[in-house]
């Protein structure tokens, strides 16, 4: 059937009559929808100049700004693929995916290219690198839309990759309609009257949909913010543009907590979502009756594109990634693949219209997550009787203790309730007999005078014993990827080093 994301976002707007209202703002620029079509037109005739096809990649390294929407409605625009990737990845991680992707445009900002540059000498396949994203306007206008279909490749999104090279996850043209008219719409209940503002960037799936794919569907507006975000930094935004919903992470969350950002700052917010890593309750409950803005914890994926499971607003069960969303199947299963009982741990399979097709050049990668319409996750979950289903860890992270499951996420919950933790990660790291104990890494908050004993004793009054960390260790930082998630590898070997050191 034909569809084309790029037109369903923005030239179903202006048919709607949408032309007058803002599209986007920040501090790279305010547009209206009339003005991203026009900028999107233009910069769709100056891809077609550089010779980009229908199929072929164009990747983007660049900050989030109304130029870099432009460009990633424009190359779907013409049947091109967009592929944005992280402006936190080095110069040669950047070069490894222009090859690996086989892009043929490079777009890069200038922050960027001078170290980028000098790499790109060995990528066959690239025919152009883009400095001056405003020469792509110099072209004339592309006003007709490529006549794409709902299966037609729309999209790539590298995972984060925190052990190899990353794969480039392939979205399909409808998959966008299918996130913004199942979570922005069914869960979000977003309206043409709302503002967003996201933390997470629009190279992440969780910011892509959030700042881009959301806002446009519905005609409301979106705040791009080119720059890392930090707390105050993020204070001044939200005074200034004055969304109604905040994006971010536990991370963030938890970071603006610690920097005491006043309450005055979120009064134009109606709702706050949180995924990337489940949201602890401490967290939730701090945010919530400092600032008075529910958050709704959800659980998505690369994979899925965005959100297939979340807490509704006013229907938060802290502690849980809520239930799914309307328009996915949901299941916990056993090693064999055999489904089990609420109340009883397991693999997490979803099976939803915007799963991804596959893994660019990654044949037995996809196939060790796609098994016909279903997902795997790669998620450890158990699900209530009523449904609410709660993260137990990544299935490669769950540890063992004399023989029963734990989840290090429960474990770093009940650490983050203690007032002198900033952030936790937990662990299993072999002792002498090769048996794993559970270890906890934290870094703490600037007045802490806590000691490693007492926060081992401060778990033993609040979990059962076997669940509690046989160690603390006191870190300057707990090791993140770019998007903000923990790489457990990491601390896992860094808890290995230092606990060496002191026996």
């Amino acid at each position: 059937m034909p569809f084309n994301a790029a037109a369903y976002l923005l030239d179903r707007r202006l048919e709607a009559g949408d032309g007058d209202r803002l599209a986007v703002t920040g501090p790279r620029g305010t547009l209206t929808y009339t003005d991203l079509h026009d900028l999107t037109c233009r910069v769709a005739a100056g891809l077609r100049e550089l010779g980009v096809t229908p199929g072929e990649r164009v990747m983007l390294n660049t900050v989030d700004s109304p130029w870099m929407l432009a460009i990633m409605l424009a190359a779907m625009r013409i049947g091109a693929v967009p592929v944005p990737v992280s402006t936190m990845l080095r110069p040669d991680e950047v070069v490894d995916l222009v090859r690996d992707s086989e892009a043929t445009v490079l777009v890069i900002g200038p922050e960027f290219a001078g170290e980028v540059q000098p790499l790109l000498t060995d990528a066959p396949a690239l025919r152009a690198v883009v400095f001056d994203i405003e020469s792509l306007t110099q072209a004339g206008s592309i006003v007709d839309v490529h006549p794409t279909t709902e299966d037609d490749v729309a999209l790539w999104l590298y995972t984060s990759g925190t052990t190899g090279l990353p794969k480039g996850a392939m979205h399909r043209h409808a998959s966008i309609r299918v996130v913004c008219e199942t979570y922005a719409r069914d869960v979000l209940g977003i309206t043409a009257d709302d503002r967003v503002f996201s933390v997470p960037k629009m190279f992440f799936a969780y910011g892509l949909g959030t700042s881009a794919f959301f806002p446009l569907s519905v005609g409301a507006s979106t705040v791009l913010e080119p720059t890392r975000c930090t707390p105050q930094m993020v204070a001044d935004r939200l005074r200034e543009y004055r969304p109604t919903l905040f994006v971010a992470g536990p991370t963030f969350f938890g970071a603006m907590l610690g920097a005491e950002v006043p309450p005055d700052a979120l009064t134009s917010v109606r709702l706050a979502t949180s995924a990337g890593e489940p949201l602890p309750p401490p967290i939730y409950h701090r945010f919530v009756e400092r600032y008075g803005v529910d958050i709704i914890d959800g659980l998505g994926s690369t994979e899925a594109l965005h959100i297939f499971v979340s807490n509704r607003p006013a229907e938060v069960r802290p502690g849980t990634s809520g239930i799914p969303v309307p328009g996915y199947e949901v299941r916990v299963v056993d090693d064999s693949g055999a489904d089990v009982q609420a109340g009883t741990e397991g693999h997490l399979l979803v099976s939803g219209a915007s799963t991804m097709l596959g893994y660019w050049h990654r044949d037995e990668a996809t196939a060790r997550v796609l098994d016909g319409r279903w997902l795997r996750t790669g998620d450890f979950y158990v699900a209530s009787e009523d449904g609410f289903y709660t993260y137990l860890g990544r299935s490669d992270d769950m540890l063992k203790s004399s023989g029963i499951w734990v989840s290090p996420a429960e474990v770093e919950a009940c650490l983050l309730a203690h007032p002198d933790v900033a952030q936790a990660a937990v662990v299993g790291v072999p002792d002498e007999s090769g048996l794993s104990r559970t270890v906890a890494c934290v870094t703490l908050t600037p007045a802490a005078t806590v000691t490693p004993q007492q926060l081992v004793d401060f778990c033993r009054e609040h979990l059962a014993h076997f669940k509690c960390p046989k160690a603390v260790l006191v870190m300057d930082e707990i090791p993140l990827t770019a998007t903000g998630k923990l790489r457990r590898n990491v601390v896992r070997g860094r808890a290995a080093d230092l606990l060496a050191v002191g026996s």
